[in-house]
């Protein structure tokens, strides 16, 4: 398979503070691999470097698919291009940041491009969208059972990022895996493979509004607790 590849570093910031170690790195590790499905819109500007949004649809084993928003550096591609039809494969981080609106904050979540390549074609064997943390169990999880009886536990995870930043990742565990996270305490170190999905859900605003709305949370397939 051909492809271009193109890779981007971390510079130091203003304040002298270095390159992500490898172990920080590893931590949070996604791939993404789809459609281009959006051009880039802006998103903010840190340090004289821009940054964009573009959507990437990621297909599942079921042929339903997920909608994956990537955050992506102008000095990685020409964000005045359009892509859209074009392949693309990813390599980053699931990050979040609270964005203030209507007196609440709201948790927003997107995976940070560290790499991209444009790919002729996907392969039916390729792992279209995965995604490996490390971190701590920040919120008591939340177990339930559907009106179906499939059992579901919510996790909240912190996944430790340089500088003493944190991302704050939902997770959504099924089965034995629910069962098992019920148990977990705030402050548990855990692993977690898995991967990103879209759910669309309606918001109600007001007595006579609602809004449509999408959010992202990792869904679980394997979790493994460590000892402290």
């Amino acid at each position: 398979m051909q492809y271009i590849k193109i890779v981007v570093e971390e510079s130091e910031d203003v304040e002298g503070r270095t390159k992500m170690t490898d172990k920080v790195i590893e931590n949070n590790q996604v791939t993404v691999m789809g459609e281009v499905v959006s051009n880039f819109s802006y998103s903010h500007e840190i340090y004289g470097e821009g940054f964009y949004m573009v959507d990437i649809k990621c297909t599942r084993l079921s042929d339903s698919f997920d909608i994956i928003p990537v955050m992506v550096s102008e000095r990685l591609l020409d964000v005045t291009a359009s892509y859209v039809g074009m392949l693309l494969c990813v390599n980053g981080q699931f990050r979040s940041y609270n964005r203030h609106e209507e007196r609440k904050n709201r948790l927003v979540l997107s995976v940070f491009a560290r790499e991209v390549k444009f790919i002729e074609e996907m392969e039916e064997s390729s792992k279209t969208n995965q995604i490996y943390l490390d971190g701590y169990i920040c919120k008591e999880p939340v177990y339930r059972k559907t009106p179906l009886g499939r059992e579901i536990a919510d996790v909240l995870l912190a996944v430790n990022r340089p500088y003493g930043k944190s991302d704050y990742i939902p997770c959504i565990c099924w089965g034995r895996n629910a069962r098992f996270a019920a148990g977990f305490e705030v402050g548990s170190h855990v692993q977690i493979w898995g991967r990103i999905q879209s759910r669309e859900y309606v918001k109600k605003l007001s007595e006579t509004e609602v809004e449509q709305r999408v959010a992202y949370e990792v869904s679980v397939s394997k979790i493994e607790f460590l000892e402290s």
